[in-house]
């Protein structure tokens, strides 16, 4: 199936051909139809599975089509919610790129910056807004800007929204959009909780999920590493040095941890550095620019500063701790082998996160291969045994191996 068959005008076609954009994914396929018949949609679906567009390609052809017959001022009609300031870079950013060809305008508006310039952009009659919760409410209460036009909105990443705090300010600007709208509503996991909120803001949805495994077994090579804590940055130097020249992203579990890692790298010669919540966002925009740039190639994050990030050709990326919620392990992976692209995927797992590795490896339903070439392995013997894995090589057969190498070099040597 192409992106021709499922009813988009020429005019938004010619872009995503121009993006090289042909063969929709599974989110695109079966959204896309269903949202241009203006159907409300609760969908759940990881970071990855291209989903941004399956929900702005409609929005756009929507208000492409009523702005060709409409006269007189334009008025606001998409609102997109989204957690991070990274998250609503990106999604104007696709929006900007699928509209190439209309006259559609769009705005972001988001915390941590002067407002100025905000405000002056929605006095020039945007058609889509995307913003996050706390900066909205605010140009709201200031007069700035009104939502009560507005014919389709998106709730996108909501199970972060609720983890960051945001359900109050979403429930008052849900308040304040007009009764007859198209809602669509997103999310990578849906606990009861979203559930609930989903119920608040929909009223009869078409229902898709795209499973995690999906997500991660046709289009990641998972590789697993066993090693001790105490070794686990000799490992990432070693796996740094094999794989010199791609975009690398490194996830810590703790923001102390990340800039730990920066500063044993930086001392190994390896320029990285790190993003995570207690760096303002103009920093983390701007490391995560010089990052695009390729003005280094190890970027080293944390969950909630890592949601959002979309990087072309991102190569690698490396799980220097693992997640303890099963589902963040694939919202992580999903960084790499982005849309139809082929990515890989590195975890390293010492002796006190086998539970952890346990419910990853439940939730794909797959047991992640494991990589026992290298120089730091560990045999966890018992304790791997009970995480229902096949019995793992200890670093002695990598020794092994490497003694083995030798004496057939020293023999080639005399002969």
């Amino acid at each position: 199936m192409n992106f021709s068959d499922l009813g988009i005008i020429p005019t938004i076609l010619k872009a995503l051909n121009e993006k090289g954009y042909t063969h929709p994914t599974p989110i695109q396929k079966q959204s896309i139809p269903l949202l241009l018949e203006n159907k409300d949609l609760l969908g759940c679906a990881q970071t990855g599975t291209g989903k941004t567009a399956a929900f702005t390609i409609p929005i756009i052809q929507h208000i492409y089509l009523k702005n060709k017959n409409q006269k007189g001022k334009r008025k606001l009609q998409a609102l997109i919610l989204t957690p991070t300031r990274e998250l609503a870079l990106q999604i104007n950013e696709n929006i900007k790129t699928y509209a190439k060809y209309t006259s559609i305008r769009s705005i972001v508006i988001f915390g941590g910056v002067k407002q100025h310039l905000q405000t002056s952009a929605l006095r020039n009659s945007p058609d889509i807004l995307v913003a996050t919760p706390g900066r909205l409410l605010d140009l709201m209460r200031q007069g700035h800007a009104y939502i009560n036009t507005i014919k389709y909105f998106v709730l996108d990443e909501a199970d972060q929204m609720l983890d960051m705090g945001f359900i109050n300010d979403i429930k008052k600007i849900i308040s304040k959009l007009p009764k007859e709208r198209q809602s669509l509503f997103f999310s990578a996991t849906l606990p009861p909780s979203i559930v609930s909120l989903s119920k608040q803001i929909l009223g009869n949805p078409e229902k898709i999920t795209i499973t995690p495994n999906k997500t991660t077994e046709k289009k990641i090579e998972q590789q697993l590493y066993f090693v001790s804590k105490s070794n686990k940055t000799k490992l990432l130097i070693h796996i740094l040095e094999i794989n010199k020249g791609g975009s690398i992203l490194v996830f810590s579990k703790t923001k102390y941890g990340a800039d730990r890692i920066v500063k044993n790298l930086d001392n190994a010669r390896i320029k990285a550095a790190s993003i995570h919540g207690n760096k303002s966002q103009n920093a983390r925009q701007k490391t995560l620019e010089r990052f695009k740039r390729g003005n280094f190639y190890v970027l080293v994050a944390t969950d909630i500063a890592a949601r959002g990030i979309d990087i072309n050709e991102l190569s690698l990326v490396i799980n220097y701790d693992l997640p303890n919620v099963s589902e963040t392990y694939v919202h992580r992976i999903g960084r790499t082998g982005r849309a139809q692209a082929i990515g890989k995927a590195y975890s390293f797992c010492s002796k006190d996160e086998l539970s952890y590795l346990k419910g990853i490896q439940k939730l794909i339903n797959k047991e992640i291969p494991e990589n026992s070439e290298h120089p730091y392995v560990e045999d966890f013997g018992k304790m791997s045994k009970n995480t229902n894995l096949k019995g793992k090589k200890s670093k002695n057969n990598y020794r092994r191996k490497k003694q083995n190498k030798r004496k057939n070099s020293n023999s080639n040597n005399r002969k």
